[in-house]
């Protein structure tokens, strides 16, 4: 069996995930890295155990030394649309980690230049394929709880607190493009829209940046061209992780806590609905893509939204982070 042959530029530790979920595969060969910390790359090849690989510490030395089907970029923010473009443009498919782009005029162009390379590009939002989302999606599509009036959609997170003496790129407005509503948060605006398949016509945010160079703390009110209202809450400044949604719509609601899931219908007891085993992932989702067994889960299309969603956040804010 011929095997798709991957690398990727940068080597942290969101690229061990995608290193560890690939390595599974049988039809997946792992051959190039770039980064530009040696001890970066160091330890993403002692964790995966390829000590024979390429190393790069500039990426377009590997787009034209190795020969490569696929690239997964897991660098940081602001270096995505550079990064995505040259790899699409030497006609390679790419897996870019959220956010797609830190401007929708970006993710726009990256969209066209997809397009014109023919070649695929997913969004590695992986929630899309984790059975209690993928759950939440289809009561909301198939009408379970009626017409959806509210949603409330909630990240805690110790992202800022405990970090202030290890100064990292993702507190640098000039490499992450923002702060928690950017990296973390980009995944709660995903859920929120990818779920519902609501529009969002109208945001007023307040935040906080916790004496931080970026926004730390968000609190969101939403007005959806479908009528429903929601609140979005990403509070980097926590001493703990702590994940929540709520769905109410005409006929119930659906309440998300940690991984729980309780769908409440009116005047019924409250249920636990069993969920199906996860079947893929984002990166298998890639590669079956690559091989043309299915279309991309996760486009750019899509991804355009979050970005456009989180643009609206910061202007409501009148809040720059570049």
């Amino acid at each position: 069996m011929e095997k798709i042959r991957i690398g990727f530029i940068g080597t942290g530790g969101m690229a061990q995930v995608h290193a560890g979920q690939l390595l599974e595969l049988e039809n997946v060969k792992i051959k190039a890295i770039t980064d530009v910390s040696a001890e970066a790359r160091k330890r993403f090849v002692s964790q995966a155990g390829l000590w024979e690989i390429e190393q790069f510490t500039e990426y377009r030395n590997m787009l034209e030394q190795v020969d490569l089907d696929g690239v997964v970029i897991c660098s940081p923010h602001t270096l995505h649309f550079e990064q995505a473009t040259a790899v699409l443009e030497k006609g390679i498919h790419v897996l870019i980690e959220k956010p797609m782009t830190c401007s929708s005029k970006e993710a726009e162009e990256l969209i066209k230049t997809a397009d014109q390379a023919g070649k695929i590009m997913q969004v590695s939002y992986q929630r899309h394929f984790q059975p209690e989302f993928i759950y939440i999606r289809d009561a909301i599509a198939t009408g379970k709880i009626g017409k959806l009036t509210s949603i409330t959609a909630s990240l805690y997170q110790q992202w800022w607190r405990g970090s202030n003496d290890t100064y990292s790129w993702r507190k640098d407005p000039k490499l992450s493009g923002g702060g928690f509503l950017m990296d973390s948060g980009s995944h709660i605006i995903d859920v929120l829209l990818w779920t519902s398949n609501l529009t969002p016509v109208e945001v007023t945010t307040q935040l906080s940046q916790q004496g931080a160079p970026v926004e730390i703390d968000t609190f969101t009110s939403i007005r959806f061209k479908e009528g429903a209202i929601a609140g979005l809450n990403l509070v980097g400044y926590s001493p703990v992780w702590h994940e929540t949604y709520a769905f109410c719509g005409e006929d119930g609601a659906i309440f998300y806590e940690n991984d729980k899931i309780t769908l409440h219908l009116s005047g019924e007891e409250p249920i636990v609905p069993e969920l199906s085993k996860p079947t893929t992932n984002q990166d298998k989702s890639f590669i079956d893509a690559i091989s043309r067994k299915h279309d991309v889960q996760v486009p750019g299309e899509f991804a355009l939204k979050v970005v456009k969603f989180s643009e609206m956040v910061y202007e409501s804010a009148g809040y720059k982070p570049l």
